[in-house]
């Protein structure tokens, strides 16, 4: 772990917020004033909570929350592909109940807008706070997955799973900026989120273990053990530290609401309740059609996709102007709204989500329809992006810490390695290229994607300062929310007005009548012998809808370099964000 002499081992010295954000850290004079208020008195109390931990623990506590925090995402990484593998024998057994494919879009987009309501807790009530409500929520869902034994049981299910695990993975990047300078951030996150490339080759065989053995519940009953094992420690640590600032009286005391309404008035404003709902309402309205569209007879202009979207286009205006001109204590400071590095920064977040959507939607069916691989061999193959990007991450942090600098590596490397990536994915996804051409081509894209994603998050984080770091990571996780959902809209459209036509087109006459089901199943499609007349046309088929999807995901990559030269060239190394014992 980097250990950078500003941050690494020295209590802040608490003489007044103004003074020390412009004096350098004296280790005598902070082990004398620690009974002193901390030095954000204007941030909420949760910012002043973390910041109070971190000034009390030791180097030794900070080394033992990142290993426990490398163990959490190692769980959850483990689960989520457990459950990505297992989701399709999971609703199965519900297929024939037309709730099924609503309860997931909702419980997806719910586990979205929620981060926001997550962020408010962290910064309002405390990091471990939030923390421990999200193991709790996370852990409810596990057990109703493993015990549901029907449709309604499975929907609620859905929704707690999801705001949960999504929530206490976003809560773990909010720790990792509370305690890693700007200067090492990148290096940190990705060292934690290593877990990633172990657990891309666990998953299946843990999966295909438990559908031969006792049986998927199981699974989830294992991981209601697993999570709150692991997680619970972290907490532990946290609080204790918690307690122990404010036996030093680090923590500052707050006045208690006297009643039950002054308490609601108090936490409405803290929280900013009405920006909060704005902008949770109009986001979830916003996104549902991008994903309900489909269901609809009418599609795009069905009435309900119509309304909701002009709905939650009108929210979101009245977010932005409730920010600007009423809100007592603001979500997110209407200047940080115009500042241009952290908005290139959520123009960024949507680019990639926008563009991996594209590119990486039916990538498995692709090398199992046309380059003949096995499912075994086409995830291979699939898992290249995971595990390229998790090495390229690291590296690229390592650059930023040396060089104090983030744009550069954007720039000159990241912007540039995508498009190629991306754009030679448009040339090569077609039949009669070798294999060994698209791995060359998932390497491109995963030692870029590992690039960007660190260097996007220092971009936002480095624009704000420690009060508005929970919010800023929910924003740029909204936007690529946003993108990935109208980057699936876009190839959804693609592939049904281009792959049905191609069928047409290249099928010989006497397999026109099954058109229909070819189209609709790939088990149809791979029942045909490699080499066949129907297999080579449904091959170029394939080739004629996948290069229209690619062309999209690279064209997209305009906007990306464009975000990125909106960025301001800011030396992270020279920025203090978070004060006491940091990474």
């Amino acid at each position: 772990m980097a250990q950078p002499t500003s941050a690494m081992g020295k209590h802040p010295n608490f003489i007044s917020t103004l003074e020390m954000q412009e004096q350098p850290r004296n280790e005598k004079d902070s082990h004398d004033n620690t009974n002193q208020t901390p030095l954000d008195q204007k941030a909420q109390l949760g910012i002043q909570k973390i910041e109070a931990v971190t000034t009390v623990w030791s180097t030794k506590s900070l080394v033992i929350a990142y290993v426990l925090m490398w163990l959490i995402y190692f769980v959850e990484g483990l689960l989520s592909g457990t459950t990505t593998a297992l989701n399709p024998y999971i609703t199965s057994a519900f297929a024939s109940h037309s709730l099924t494919p609503t309860v997931g879009i909702v419980s997806s987009i719910i586990g979205g807008v929620t981060n926001f309501t997550i962020a408010k807790i962290l910064d309002v009530f405390g990091r471990p706070q939030g923390f421990l409500l999200c193991i709790i929520i996370a852990v409810i869902g596990l057990v109703m997955m493993a015990a549901c034994k029907s449709v309604e049981a499975y929907a609620a299910a859905q929704v707690f799973y999801t705001v949960g695990n999504t929530g206490l993975q976003y809560t773990l990047g909010v720790f990792i900026a509370d305690t890693s300078s700007l200067k090492n951030r990148g290096l940190m996150q990705a060292i934690a989120t290593s877990p990633n490339m172990i657990t891309c080759w666990l998953a299946g065989p843990l999966s295909s273990g438990f559908l031969s053995g006792p049986g998927w519940p199981w699974a989830f009953g294992m991981f209601s053990i697993l999570v709150p094992a692991f997680s619970v420690p972290l907490w532990v640590l946290l609080f204790w530290h918690y307690l122990k600032a404010r036996k030093m009286q680090v923590v500052p005391e707050r006045k208690e609401q006297t009643s039950l309404w002054q308490s609601a008035v108090y936490y409405c404003r803290e929280f900013d309740a009405v920006g909060l709902i704005l902008l949770s309402a109009g986001v979830a309205l916003f996104l549902l059609p991008f994903n309900l569209y489909a269901l609809q007879v009418k599609g795009w202009t069905s009435p309900l996709i119509i309304c909701l979207l002009v709905f939650g286009f009108i929210l979101i205006i009245a977010f932005v102007l409730w920010e600007r001109f009423w809100a007592p204590i603001t979500f997110i400071p209407y200047n940080l709204l115009k500042d241009r590095t952290l908005s290139g920064a959520c123009l960024l977040s949507f680019t990639m989500f926008f563009s991996y959507f594209c590119w990486f939607s039916y990538f498995s069916s692709f090398l199992q329809v046309v380059n003949g691989l096995s499912v075994t061999n086409a995830s291979y193959v699939m898992q290249i992006n995971t595990v390229g990007s998790v090495l390229c991450a690291i590296g690229a942090g390592a650059l930023i810490h040396y060089t104090g600098r983030f744009k550069p590596v954007c720039v000159y490397f990241g912007i540039p390695v995508s498009i190629l990536g991306v754009g030679l994915l448009a040339y090569f996804r077609r039949p009669g290229t070798g294999i060994g051409y698209l791995v060359m081509c998932q390497i491109f894209i995963a030692l870029s994607s590992g690039t960007l994603v660190i260097c996007d998050e220092i971009a936002a984080l480095s624009a704000v300062s420690h009060q508005h770091v929970a919010v800023t990571l929910a924003t740029i996780g909204l936007f690529g929310n946003i993108g990935g959902a109208i980057g699936l809209t876009v190839v959804a459209a693609i592939w049904q007005a281009v792959f049905p036509k191609a069928l047409a087109m290249y099928l010989p006459v006497e397999e026109l009548p099954n058109l229909l089901l070819i189209y609709a199943d790939i088990t149809t499609q791979l029942s045909y012998e490699i080499g066949s007349p129907t297999r080579v046309a449904i091959q170029h088929a394939y080739g004629d809808a996948q290069r229209a999807i690619v062309v999209a995901a690279t064209a997209v990559w305009v906007l990306g370099a464009v975000a990125v030269a909106m960025w301001r060239n800011i030396k992270v190394s020279d920025m203090e964000q978070v004060r006491g014992h940091v990474a």
